[in-house]
């Protein structure tokens, strides 16, 4: 498609997973991005396979989860083997129940992400350009001017938001100059998508040894695994599988038939970060932010919930709606969950490849042994899980809360819990994510509420919000006190939730006051008008 010069409010540079959900985020809020990607079109081919629990729930509220599982594989857990021989199980069968509706990890390649999102996009009228190359970007007062290339022709483009979702090595952010500090790990690992004569199952392998490491992944179509592993010193990147195999087997114990490799491919591996995700008027989301091991499947996911923290923000400002110091909060939040993440996934892989005599009895005699102690521990396992799916990841320290309540078991700036109800209204069963389905923000009260006090209340919220504000009622009764007792209702007092568009609580108050309502919209979030 040709790209002609144009203003557009939103520029996304990268078509991949962040930038496409960048764009789903900002349609679902109602704004009309410009997207471009320098490649051909859409990829078959990908690294990242892990869509966690929290990002199936942002799927959920696009409309697209249903897509996602038909056409991803559930793994059940992970086995820890030396010399075939297994010496830890952990299955997360029983992980996660009551904490979402999606309880496991959803091997579903990066590149069906970008399908489901580009159908998604498509529905929506908004096309990406391809073979389209970001080339340049100056910041002016009120807005970006940018010059991009297409089919050998310089395109001058203006804008007022530029968002950088063009990966590790963001031309973007080296347009702006801003560090990106780390290191890159010193190993050599290779990736194979084969196919092997057998039935895959649900569980991810992993093999630890002296010589290395390797896993399989199961994937989703039928007797297909996806292998990785360190190469074994010696052999340098251009090389084919049947040069690895020697060293596959030795790691395994295993005797390997691979009758088809769909995919062989060498890489490095890096952890570093934007020195900030912000100057001026560009904003880095996805691997253009953060990068760091595949440990734990989190790349992908967390550059999903990068976009799903600014997109409603930036929707806000583009129509109006906010005043634009909501938008400091973007890197305010996000950066604490990014140098986590690289901590802690740092730490793990450095001790996967650890090869010395302490490391290797460790991996050997002790981690698995600890691995068996640890995952009998429900409280420890429901921790991991919480992790790993990205469902504990709260904004406790953020500027956009307020929490007026006397509990302290959910917090504003937490995740939404995700809790079962029955709806008395229209007498079915529903859940409180499902009540978050519309854009914008969700109020709900909780309590015994006089019915004109109700009307009254939903009449205001209506006058002063319009389709901003999206009231819900929950009044007490047996069937939904395990949610009365999640928020620590215990008195007659009601208790009113304002929820963000991204399924996090902004304000947790003990009772219903109009005053409080009013300045956390508009004094906290900094509505500016609302439409009509």
């Amino acid at each position: 498609m040709k790209l002609t010069a144009q203003h557009t409010s939103v520029l996304i540079v990268g078509a991949g997973p962040s930038g496409l959900m960048m764009a789903a985020q900002l349609l679902r809020n109602g704004v009309q991005p410009l997207i471009i990607d320098s490649k051909q079109g859409p990829t078959t081919q990908s690294k990242a396979l892990a869509v966690q629990a929290r990002s199936l729930e942002i799927y959920r509220q696009l409309g697209v989860a249903d897509t996602v599982i038909q056409n991803g594989k559930q793994a059940q857990g992970l086995i820890y083997n030396q010399k075939q021989e297994e010496l830890a199980k952990l299955s997360v069968d029983a992980i996660g129940r009551e904490q979402t509706l999606f309880p496991y990890v959803l091997v579903y390649q990066q590149y069906k992400n970008e399908r489901v999102l580009l159908d998604y996009l498509t529905q929506k009228c908004c096309p990406v350009y391809w073979n389209t190359t970001f080339k340049s970007a100056k910041l002016v007062a009120d807005r970006v001017e940018i010059v991009v290339t297409q089919d050998g022709e310089d395109v001058a483009l203006t804008c007022d938001w530029l968002i950088g979702a063009d990966g590790a090595h963001s031309p973007v952010r080296k347009e702006f100059e801003i560090p990106f500090k780390g290191d890159t790990y010193p190993h050599l690992f290779y990736l194979a998508d084969v196919v092997l004569d057998e039935n895959p199952g649900n569980y991810l392998h992993i093999h630890l040894s002296e010589k290395g490491f390797t896993a399989f992944f199961p994937m989703p179509e039928e007797n297909n695994y996806r292998i990785i592993g360190n190469l074994p010193d010696g052999l340098g990147e251009d090389i084919v599988l049947n040069e690895v195999l020697p060293s596959l087997k030795a790691i395994t114990g295993m005797t390997l038939d691979i009758p088809k490799c769909n995919w062989f491919t060498t890489y490095k591996l890096h952890h570093r970060m934007a020195e900030k995700f912000r100057e001026g008027r560009c904003f880095l989301v996805g691997d253009a932010a953060h990068i760091h091991s595949p440990i734990g499947g989190q790349g992908m996911n967390t550059g999903l919930q990068d976009a799903y923290n600014l997109g409603w923000k930036l929707a806000g400002v583009v129509s109006g709606q906010f005043n634009a110091a909501i938008l400091d909060s973007y890197a305010e939040e996000r950066i604490p969950v990014a140098k986590t993440l690289l901590n802690t996934t740092d730490r793990a892989f450095n001790l996967m490849m650890a090869n010395n005599f302490a490391a290797n009895l460790f991996k050997k005699k002790i981690l698995p042994r600890l691995l068996k102690f640890l995952w009998g521990k429900e409280k420890l396992r429901e921790e991991f899980f919480l992790r790993i799916s990205q469902l504990g990841i709260s904004y406790r320290d953020s500027k956009l809360n307020m929490h007026l309540a006397r509990g302290s078991k959910i917090k504003a700036g937490d995740r939404l819990p995700y809790l079962i109800i029955f709806d008395e209204k229209k007498l079915t069963e529903t859940d409180l994510h499902q009540w978050c389905a519309q854009p914008g923000f969700t109020f709900i009260a909780m309590g015994k509420i006089a019915e004109m006090e109700l009307f009254s209340l939903a009449k205001w919220i209506n006058h002063t919000y319009p389709q901003l504000l999206n009231f819900y009622y929950l009044p007490p009764s047996p069937k939904n006190q395990h949610v009365f007792d999640a928020f620590e209702i215990t008195s007659p007092r009601p208790k009113t939730l304002i929820l963000r568009p991204d399924m996090h609580i902004g304000l947790i108050n003990d009772g219903i006051n109009t005053d409080i309502i009013r300045n956390y919209m508009d004094n906290v979030m900094g509505v500016l008008k609302v439409k009509s």
